[in-house]
């Protein structure tokens, strides 16, 4: 493969306008990542104390603030990546031509992260071609979710491969951020009010499943996604995000804490030009342009992640999550998944806003760190399993 066809692997990559069910039963749909590229993880240690002491908004705009410093490099190489936002940190599989820069962008990140807010961003990087040298398996697709949204699907155990060497006690990254190291963070913003779901009955479901990697895992992740497509129905029908319920709301703390993860520090000239930005998003939003933008903005939030995992955000009611609830115990209990569940009765949302036509993604997760505690009882879980 020539160096720019390498570079342009993911965007190389066909999108398919089926369902994600119909997506894991295709097995010829899936390619192998080239060995040459990298997976980068970054993940806030202790993130449940974190969450548990009340810092759950901070903790979700690092964790996008670390999405946003790699696709601005992305971006200005001409290069489309593959990421997932996971609530408390994020992961991407990066050719080369970038790797090397994103790494040193995290550092920096890491640095102003640990100093302003006193909380540990670990970040790590794996060669693709030592994950598959170890047995594993990495394989990606692309779904169309809707018209102009995207998403990257994976198969096989090879981020959890590389999540478990960068997490283990022995790995470091220990480069100390140099003064021409760049760190580009615009873009990034957090001016939305919490978001209730669409109906005044609804709750809002963190959900995380895991299933055993081969031939199966595709097969145990379809069959976990129809049953929420029977229950809650189509993408569209279960989406936690509607333009009724946006709020464009901040305060100067809400500002603040941008300006900390964004810039390192905070200045008044920052926060003036902030205010001025929210006030000028106050009045855009009711043009017609800006009411395009919300539609828009529904259509490009990232609620559905599949890393060899199922993760995702949904909306419904009481009924219906007991209904798939009975529906995964049953799966549970024949061995073929766990999972995680955490309900709120709200979504938060943090955005990358690179242009106000196709240049925008909202990262969203539940209420109180929804991500973060399913996480712990899917964790717990797969202890307990193991014991």
């Amino acid at each position: 493969m020539s160096l720019a066809r390498n570079e342009q692997f993911y965007s190389r990559l066909p999108a398919n306008h089926i369902s994600l069910g119909e997506l894991l039963t295709e097995e010829h749909l899936f390619y192998n990542v080239p060995e040459s590229w990298h997976v980068v993880i970054t993940d806030i240690r202790n993130s449940t104390g974190a969450v548990a002491g009340g810092m759950h908004e901070t903790v979700n705009l690092i964790a996008t603030g670390s999405i946003v410093s790699v696709l601005n490099i992305a971006f200005k190489a001409g290069i489309t990546v593959p990421f997932f936002f996971g609530g408390d940190g994020a992961t991407f599989i990066l050719p080369p031509a970038i790797a090397d820069a994103a790494m040193r962008a995290l550092a920096v990140f890491r640095k102003n992260t640990r100093e302003n807010f006193a909380l540990d961003l670990r970040i790590g990087i794996v060669a693709v071609s030592e994950i598959y040298a170890q047995g594993y398996e990495l394989k990606l697709s692309k779904l169309r979710v809707s018209g102009a949204f995207l998403i990257p699907v994976i198969l096989g155990d090879g981020l959890y491969c590389a999540e478990k060497r960068i997490k283990s006690e022995h790995y470091r990254f220990d480069y100390e951020p140099k003064p021409d190291d760049e760190l580009d963070l615009s873009g990034m913003q957090c001016r939305w009010d919490k978001i209730g779901p669409p109906e005044m009955d609804q709750e809002v479901v963190t959900l995380l499943v895991t299933a055993p990697v081969g031939k199966k895992q595709a097969a145990l992740f379809a069959k976990v996604m129809e049953h929420v497509d029977g229950i809650y129905g189509p993408f569209p029908r279960r989406q936690p995000i509607s333009v009724a319920r946006l709020i464009w709301r901040t305060t100067f703390k809400k500002m603040e804490m941008e300006m900390r993860v964004r810039e390192g520090s905070t200045s008044m000239l920052g926060l003036a030009a902030s205010w001025i930005a929210w006030l000028f998003g106050y009045v855009y939003f009711r043009t017609s342009y800006g009411r395009n933008y919300l539609n828009s903005l529904v259509e490009m939030s990232d609620t559905l992640v599949i890393d060899g995992k199922i993760n995702t955000v949904i909306t419904g009611t009481p009924a219906q999550r007991e209904q798939l609830q009975a529906a995964l115990d049953t799966m549970e209990a024949a061995r073929e998944i766990h999972y995680g569940l955490h309900v709120s009765g709200e979504s938060v949302m943090s955005c990358y806003v690179h242009d106000l036509k196709d240049g925008h993604i909202h990262f969203i997760d539940g209420a109180e760190g929804g991500y973060t505690k399913a996480a712990g009882m899917l964790k717990q879980k797969l202890r307990n399993a193991e014991a």
